[in-house]
C-alpha cells in the first residue's frame, strides 16, 4: 500500500478543516460550498477513503501514529503479542516388540 508523504496529508487536512469552517460560517455559498466539496475529495482520494469525514479522521491517525502503527490500524488485525509457531510434537514409539 502507498501513502502519501505525511506534509502532504497535514497540509491538505489544514486546507479541509480551514474550507469545513469556511462552510459552516456561509452555508448557502455555492463557491465556497464547491472548494469544500473538492478539499474533501482530496483528502479522500489521499487516504484511500470514500467519505470526507473519514478522510480527515484517517489523516489525522495517519499523521498522530507511526507507519507501522498506522497500517496495523487499516488493516483491522489486534496489537496482541504474535504467538510463536510450535514444532509438531515428536512422535513416540513404543519400546514393546511388535506381535
Amino acid at each position: 500500500m502507498l501513502l502519501p508523504a505525511k506534509a502532504e496529508v497535514a497540509r491538505q487536512l489544514r486546507r479541509y478543516r480551514a474550507w469545513e469552517r469556511v462552510m459552516l460560517a456561509s452555508p448557502h455559498d455555492r463557491t465556497v460550498r464547491a472548494t469544500f466539496e473538492d478539499s474533501g475529495y482530496t483528502l479522500c482520494v489521499l487516504m484511500g477513503k470514500r467519505c470526507a469525514r473519514e478522510a480527515a479522521e484517517a489523516a489525522e491517525r495517519y499523521l498522530r501514529t507511526n507507519l507501522v502503527t498506522y497500517l496495523r490500524e487499516q488493516d483491522g488485525r489486534p496489537r496482541g503479542r504474535r504467538s510463536a509457531r510450535r514444532a509438531p510434537p515428536p512422535e513416540r514409539r513404543s519400546t514393546a516388540p511388535s506381535p
